[in-house]
C-alpha cells in the first residue's frame, strides 16, 4: 500500500503480510477511502486465512480474522460489505474444500474485488461525466480519487471521465481539515494527471461560489442510506448547504457497495470519532492550548434534500431516491436485504 499519511512529501509503499498489519494500516489511515478500505479488508481476510496452518480450528480462526478487520473503522459501509462477501464465500466452500483450496479461493476473491472496483469506478466516471459541461469548475471535498479506491476514483473518477470525454475542467480542492486529504491527496492526484487544480482552505468555498467561480460540486461517500442521505468526510454537509444557497448542483459519487440497506436514514449511520491530536497538532507541531476540549468527528451526513443526484455504476439516482436506488439494486441482481 502507498502510505497516504506521507503524501505528497514522500511516496512510500509498505508491504503487509498479516491480517493484524492490514488492520493497523486501516486504523492508522495508511489506506483510507471507503472503496479502498473494502478492498483492503478483503485482502486482509485472505492474508489471515493464508497464514493459517491448523484445519481443526478453521471456523473459529476465520471468525477471529473477520472480527479483527470488523473493528477497524465504523463508518465505511464498503468495509462491512467486503467482510460479508468473504464470509459468504467461506461458508460456501469450508465444508467440502481443503485448507489450501480455501486459501486459494479467498485470495482469488480478494483480487477479484480489487479488479471489480476499478471497473466500477470507470463506469461511475462514464455516467457521471454527463453532469459536467466543458469549461466547468468543479469543487470536491476530501479525496475520492484513485487513492481512495482500487484505482481511478469515484468523485475524481467523474472528473477523469469528463476529461477523457474531451471536456476542459478546472478543479477546486478543499484542503479538508483536519487530515488534509484535499491538500495532500486530491491536489497530488490532479497534479499527477495534469488536470488544472486550485487548492483552497475549507472556509473559502462559499466566497468562490458567491463569485460564480464554481459550477458544480462532486464528492464521494462512505455510507449512503436508502433514502439518499450520505455520510462523507466532515465538512461535506457545510459544502452542500453552501451549494444549495448558491443554486449549485451537489452530486455524490459512490458504488452500490457504499449503500446500506439495513438502515432507513442517515441518522442511523455511525460516525467515527478520531484522535483529538488530529485537530490540535500537525506533524507533531502543537496548534492549540494544552488541555483544550476538542471534538473530532471524522464524518458528517448530508441529507438527501441537498443532493442533486447520486452517481453509481448503474447510472445516476435522482429523487425520490428510495425508488431509484431500489431500481439499481434490482438491476444489479441484489435483493434489498443483501
Amino acid at each position: 500500500m502507498i502510505d497516504q499519511r506521507l503524501l505528497p512529501a514522500e511516496e512510500i509503499y509498505n508491504t503487509y503480510k498479516t491480517v493484524d498489519e492490514v488492520a493497523d494500516a486501516i486504523v492508522t489511515m495508511v489506506i483510507r477511502g471507503a472503496p479502498a478500505i473494502g478492498v483492503a479488508a478483503a485482502m486482509g481476510i485472505a492474508l489471515g486465512v493464508k497464514n493459517l496452518e491448523d484445519e481443526t480450528t478453521l471456523e473459529g480462526d476465520f471468525e477471529k480474522i473477520c472480527r479483527i478487520i470488523h473493528q477497524t473503522r465504523p463508518t465505511a459501509k464498503n468495509l462491512f460489505w467486503a467482510i460479508a462477501r468473504m464470509k459468504k464465500l467461506f461458508s460456501q466452500l469450508s465444508s467440502n474444500s481443503s485448507l489450501d483450496e480455501l486459501k486459494s479461493a479467498l485470495v482469488s476473491e480478494a483480487k477479484k474485488i480489487h479488479e471489480e472496483d476499478i471497473d466500477i469506478n470507470r463506469r461511475i466516471g462514464l455516467h457521471g461525466q454527463s453532469v459536467l459541461a466543458d469549461g466547468d469548475t468543479v469543487l470536491t471535498h476530501c479525496n475520492a480519487g484513485a487513492l481512495a479506491t482500487a484505482g481511478y476514483g469515484t468523485a475524481l473518477g467523474v472528473i477523469r471521465g469528463a476529461v477523457e470525454a474531451g471536456k476542459s475542467l478546472h478543479v477546486f480542492a478543499d484542503e479538508t481539515r483536519p487530515f488534509l486529504q484535499g491538500a495532500r491527496l486530491t491536489a497530488w492526484e490532479m497534479a499527477h494527471d495534469r488536470i488544472p487544480c486550485t487548492l483552497i482552505t475549507d472556509n473559502m468555498a462559499g466566497w468562490f461560489m458567491k463569485q460564480g467561480r464554481i459550477n458544480a460540486v462532486v464528492v464521494g461517500a462512505d455510507r449512503i442510506a436508502p433514502n439518499g442521505d450520505a455520510a462523507n468526510k466532515i465538512g461535506t454537509y457545510s459544502v452542500a448547504v453552501l451549494a444549495r444557497a448558491h443554486d449549485i448542483p451537489f452530486y455524490v459519487a459512490a458504488p452500490l457497495s457504499t449503500f446500506d440497506p439495513e438502515i432507513s436514514t442517515g441518522d442511523e449511520i455511525p460516525i467515527e470519532q478520531r484522535d483529538t491530536k488530529e485537530v490540535t497538532e500537525i506533524n507533531g507541531r502543537i496548534l492549540a492550548p494544552d488541555g483544550i476540549q476538542v471534538e473530532n468527528p471524522a464524518f458528517d451526513v448530508t441529507p438527501h434534500s441537498l443532493i442533486a443526484g447520486i452517481i453509481t455504476e448503474y447510472g445516476i439516482a435522482r429523487p425520490p431516491y428510495s425508488s431509484s436506488i431500489d431500481g439499481f439494486f434490482r438491476q444489479a441482481g441484489f435483493k434489498k436485504s443483501t
